[in-house]
């Protein structure tokens, strides 16, 4: 298995597994409180890890604004995504969001000038069609067919930026030691969460939807409950920051198209668990679209 292949898949299973944790959270506090919490103790971790290896923020005042810039454009991915998966299906939307992969290839050969043989675009070009008939639900011929569940466009605004999140990196890595760009970047994220949690707290009311209080109350059990919702958002961030290393070691040593759409199988493992252990359905299409996602990634795999 090729490097890039690898260290993207190694990024897949860890968002995968994210988004478990992510979505059950956001359904109790709702998606805001989840990324903001998510990203601050991913950050943290980040910051920890230079200051133990060492490694120098970057010095070029460029890498600085083109990290941060990625740093805005993760909380905007972030939110979108998670906010999908809490009013939408697991399963559909994360079989959406996978469609960032697609678009990574199609950004790496406009704008990197990447190149592809044959099969590796034939694979690619089949996993994105997969990924797109998980979030398709056909209803009765081409009339009926719609996009299956309401988190699907908050689904497409995310997979348009984790694209572009992707590009961005695999720029700012080619100059610059990937754990100071990640690091810059996810600072700059985290504040970007906590300054839209501080903002909605002060338009909105307590009682709307991101502002729900965590189940349980403040009864005898609500405390613990409480304890667990957040317990999944520490986890959610751990996850998170090491699908981030994952990804940009990858994108430091490989094709930005290998990685990015490696990267992208990742829902597919959410899809897996959220049917097999929490009681979600797919129709045969999205079953379909599964298969064409394993398939185009056999392609993608061969030498």
């Amino acid at each position: 298995m090729s490097f890039g292949l690898l260290t993207g898949l190694g990024a897949a299973l860890a968002w995968g597994t994210m988004d478990i944790a992510g979505a059950l959270a956001s359904r109790r506090i709702g998606s805001l409180r989840v990324v903001a919490g998510s990203q601050v103790l991913s950050a943290v971790l980040l910051i920890a890890a230079i200051l133990v290896t060492g490694t120098s923020l970057p010095a070029d005042p460029g890498v600085n604004l083109l990290a941060g810039a990625l740093g805005i454009v993760g909380a905007g991915a972030y939110l979108a995504y998670f906010t999908g998966l809490r009013i939408g299906p697991i399963s559909v939307v994360s079989g959406m969001v996978a469609a960032y992969g697609g678009l990574t290839v199609v950004l790496a050969v406009l704008i990197r000038g990447e190149t592809l043989n044959l099969l590796q675009a034939g694979g690619a070009t089949l996993a994105t069609a997969g990924v797109i008939l998980t979030g398709v639900a056909f209803d009765g011929g081409l009339r009926g067919t719609r996009l299956a569940g309401p988190g699907v466009a908050f689904a497409i605004v995310a997979l348009v930026l984790f694209s572009v999140m992707t590009i961005g990196l695999a720029a700012a890595v080619e100059s610059t030691p990937w754990l100071a760009v990640i690091t810059v970047s996810r600072i700059v994220n985290a504040i970007a969460s906590v300054l839209a949690v501080v903002a909605v707290t002060a338009i909105r009311a307590p009682t709307q939807q991101d502002h729900t209080p965590a189940s349980g109350g403040d009864g005898p059990t609500g405390g613990y409950r409480k304890a667990r919702i957040w317990a999944l958002v520490a986890i959610a961030g751990l996850l998170d920051v090491l699908g981030l290393i994952s990804l940009a070691v990858g994108l430091d040593g490989a094709p930005t198209w290998l990685v990015g759409l490696a990267s992208s199988f990742g829902p597919a493992i959410t899809i897996l668990v959220a049917v097999a252990f929490m009681g979600e359905r797919l129709k045969p299409i999205q079953w379909l679209g599964l298969a064409g996602i394993l398939a185009g990634m056999v392609a993608i795999g061969l030498p």
